[in-house]
Order: C-alpha cells, then structure tokens, then sequence
C-alpha cells in the first residue's frame, strides 16, 4: 500500500519586502548609517531581500518508504549545514545538526533529514527549541523507535557583541525513544555524530 507524501509547508504569512525595506531604512537611520553614500543607497531593500529569505524555508514532499527489510539500525545524517536567526538579537547563528533514528514501520527519504532542519531553522529561533522541535517533529510524522538531534552552532550575538566570545559553539541535544531510554544505543548514536557522551 503507498502511502501519500505529506507536503511541508512553512506558513511566513504575507511577506510585504516594500515595508520592510522602509523599516530597514528607518531603522539604519536611525542608528546613524548615512544611506546617501552610492554603496549604501540600496542596502534597506538587501537587508529585506535577505531577512526575507533567511525567514523562509523551502518547501518539501515527506517522502516515506516501507521498510520491508525490517532494518532496525541507527540511520544517521551528519554535519547537516544549519543557518538560523537568534531570536533575541536577530543575528545569525550556523553551525552543523546531526539528525538520527532508529526506522519503525517506515524509512525515511535521506534528504528529509536535511529538509527537516531547514524548515525549524528559516526562522528566529533559540537553539534549545530548535533541537527539540525537529526531533518532536521525527517522531510525530515518522513514527521511529527512536530519535536523536544534536546541533553545534556559533552565535553571533555572543562571538560578535556582549561577552565577545570567538570560537565559541554551543551543543544541544534531544533524545527520544530507545535512544534515550538505550544506554547502548544512546553510546552508538552519540559516537558516530563524533560527540563524546
């Protein structure tokens, strides 16, 4: 029996870039950025342009297959490039998301795994949420016996501003299912993301 790919769509609302090119220009006039000067005269419309499209994820199809084989093995997709905007600054933080599951009845598209992350992250965001949000979201649509996130990022509101902190990465992880509950599994998961547990 097939079953329907579930179409993910990120709802942004309505995206007006004319008013936020206007706000973008009253705001960097308002921190004294002279925008007459021939380099900056079109920076309001590229800092929308590009809010914009670090607020919108792309849409996908989640692809599932069954699986027949009764693979019942940790299928993990590491380094997966992470981009987001923390929410209390609106600065960007990027790094990396190691996404794993133990498959139930379904396998999942490899892709989805990267497509997964892209869609949590294309918005403010705090790490903490980010992490359990795609692993609650694993589990909801997949079913999986088990679920494992772990993300390393560096955020620019501490590197560039405040504390100044270079080189600094912070690590989150969610773990559900046997891969919490496993210590064994738990151990494999975390050793093959390359994180000590």
């Amino acid at each position: 029996m097939s079953v329907p790919a579930l179409r993910v769509v990120h709802d942004t609302g309505a995206v007006d870039l004319a008013v936020a090119e206007d706000a973008a220009r009253t705001f960097l006039t308002a921190l004294g950025v002279d925008l007459d000067s021939e380099h900056l005269q079109a920076t309001p419309g590229r800092m929308a342009r590009a809010y914009a499209e670090l607020f919108t994820p792309r849409s996908f199809d989640l692809t599932t297959f069954p699986n027949e084989e009764g693979y019942d093995e940790l299928v993990l997709a590491r380094r997966i490039p992470l981009r987001s905007v923390c929410e209390h600054h609106l600065l960007p933080f990027v790094g990396v998301a190691h996404v794993g599951y133990l498959p139930g009845e379904r396998i999942l598209g490899l892709s989805k795994l990267a497509r997964i992350v892209e869609h949590f992250s294309r918005r403010p965001q705090v790490q903490e949420r980010l992490t359990k949000q795609i692993a609650d979201w694993l589990t909801d649509h997949v079913q999986p016996k088990g679920v494992g996130v772990v993300i390393e990022a560096e955020h620019t509101c501490m590197t560039l501003r405040g504390v100044q902190a270079a080189g600094t990465t912070t690590v989150t992880s969610t773990l559900l299912g046997t891969l919490r509950e496993d210590a064994r599994s738990r151990q494999e998961f975390f050793s093959l993301t390359g994180i000590a547990a």
